[in-house]
């Protein structure tokens, strides 16, 4: 049956005005219709998922060669898109096809919100059991049974409105997702006390253990795991800003029981996007991704090239990094169908042959047959080099790395990887500081906007810049500074 539901009243009449508004500085997008990708991807049209609370649409991207039990990435688009136009812009489509994993993009209307905007910040529809986030969880029960799906293997991700959504279901539904990539997104429960235009902009600034609270609070019977979380924002974001990724860091990571303090971080991509991992059990349980001199909107970066995804012919899909790609990885799908890595030798005599400050320079022996390399760094892949030689930047002084390699073929296909060298920077490791907010200012740990201070490079909010507000600062790499009280070596 191809009937949806009737829209249905979401709160009082102040409300529906304040949708209209929000609309348009979430999305940040103008008033004019919304472009067609020059190449669709396919999509299937859901029509009878469930009771549809919510009143949104699924559409289903499956790749021509489904395995058994795929994985399922639940993808939710920014205001003023749809489901045609994430699949089509983000490359989240070309790494089902790649990798294996039935794509499930939920769509809303303007019989919902005026600009087509997930009601993020309405409590009818971001509570467990009802709204629009109940009708997410029913497109993944609808995956599960009508494709198979494997129910232990679910994962969501959204940009801007629909990135609050995401932290939306991963909260009101922890025993469904394993793992989320909420991108220019907003903390979960934000808007419980305070506007939604504040919580944009500038931000609200919460303690990780008030906003873990809330995330709680979703679901306060739940004992089991909770989801991971990759935080990805534009350093240069002036729609949510960029404080909200640090607020998210505190969220997630309090969740887990972490502190605040990265225990790796470094450089990913072709434009140096700053990577921060916290580790709980050895797995990477949060992450957040900040992307050099971008705005607002889901960072790609269109080519063939195998790190290459994406289209930029529409607004709010930035040229920068394919962050589907390092999604799909964080999700953990990256391997979901590999073929035989016989295929490829690892590349012998991999070795260090230079470090300093900042950067490890590092070199292998050739391949027969390959058209190019993968190296890892920690376990994760950080670029794909043409060559046998490659310098890593943007390194923390004084901080050991271990790093592998293997060869790709023509396709893209990595062949056996190689044993891992351990490489380590030279100079002093990170270094803390403790202070009043006017001092970490003057000193040049931290800047000022609108009498409030924020960690230089980081750009984590430390409150009012004044003589009484006293944080610890930690420098790691130099010139890079988080909030690390209570915390720092």
């Amino acid at each position: 049956m191809s009937q949806r539901m009737s829209p249905r009243p979401r709160g009082p009449m102040s409300a529906g005005r304040l949708v209209a508004v929000l609309a348009l500085l979430f999305g940040c997008l103008s008033a004019v219709p919304v472009p067609v990708a020059y190449a669709a991807v396919p999509l299937e049209r859901v029509t009878a998922f469930g009771s549809n609370p919510g009143d949104l649409a699924m559409y289903v991207h499956r790749p021509a060669s489904l395995p058994a039990e795929p994985a399922v990435v639940v993808a939710l688009h920014g205001c003023t898109q749809s489901a045609q136009v994430y699949a089509d812009n983000s490359g989240l489509a070309a790494f089902a096809d790649r990798h294996g994993f039935l794509l499930v993009l939920a769509q809303t209307t303007a019989s919902n919100n005026p600009n087509n905007c997930f009601n993020w910040f309405q409590a009818a529809d971001n509570r467990r059991g009802q709204g629009e986030a109940a009708s997410v969880r029913q497109m993944v029960a609808h995956a599960e049974s009508a494709y198979g799906a494997h129910p232990s293997r679910t994962f969501v991700t959204g940009l801007s409105a629909g990135g609050a959504m995401t932290a939306v279901v991963l909260a009101a539904y922890p025993d469904v997702f394993e793992a989320g990539a909420v991108i220019a997104g907003i903390p979960y429960d934000c808007t419980r006390d305070t506007g939604p235009f504040t919580c944009m902009s500038p931000g609200t600034d919460r303690t990780p253990s008030a906003w873990a609270q809330r995330v709680r609070d979703a679901y306060p019977s739940y004992t089991g795991p909770w989801p991971r979380v990759a935080i990805w924002h534009g350093d240069d974001d002036a729609t949510v800003a960029p404080m909200n990724a640090g607020e998210l860091r505190d969220q997630w990571t309090a969740v887990h029981g972490l502190g605040q303090v990265p225990d790796r971080t470094g450089p990913i991509g072709p434009n140096g996007t700053r990577r921060e991992q916290y580790l709980a059990g050895g797995e990477v349980a949060v992450e957040v991704d900040r992307v050099p001199s971008i705005g607002h909107g889901t960072p790609v970066d269109p080519g063939s090239g195998p790190e290459q995804c994406g289209a930029t012919g529409t607004p709010h899909f930035i040229d920068a990094i394919c962050s589907s790609l390092w999604v799909s990885e964080f999700f953990g799908l990256a391997g979901d169908v590999d073929p035989d890595p016989g295929g490829l030798p690892a590349p012998g005599g991999l070795a260090v042959t230079g470090a300093d400050d900042s950067s490890v320079s590092l070199r292998w022996d050739a391949v027969d047959g390959a058209a190019g390399y993968a190296l890892y760094r920690d376990g994760v892949r950080i670029t794909a080099p043409a060559g046998t030689s490659h310098t890593d930047t943007g390194l923390a002084p004084g901080t050991s790395y271990a790093y592998s390699v293997a060869a790709r073929d023509a396709q893209g296909t990595e062949g056996v990887r190689s044993g891992a060298v351990t490489a380590s920077t030279t100079g002093r490791a990170a270094a803390c500081w403790t202070s009043s907010n006017y001092a970490h200012v003057q000193a040049g740990r931290a800047t000022t906007a609108g009498g409030y201070a924020y960690a230089r490079g980081s750009g984590q909010f430390m409150g009012l810049d004044n003589t009484f507000v006293t944080h610890t600062l930690k420098e790691s790499p130099a010139g890079y500074f988080v909030v690390a009280d209570g915390s720092c070596p």
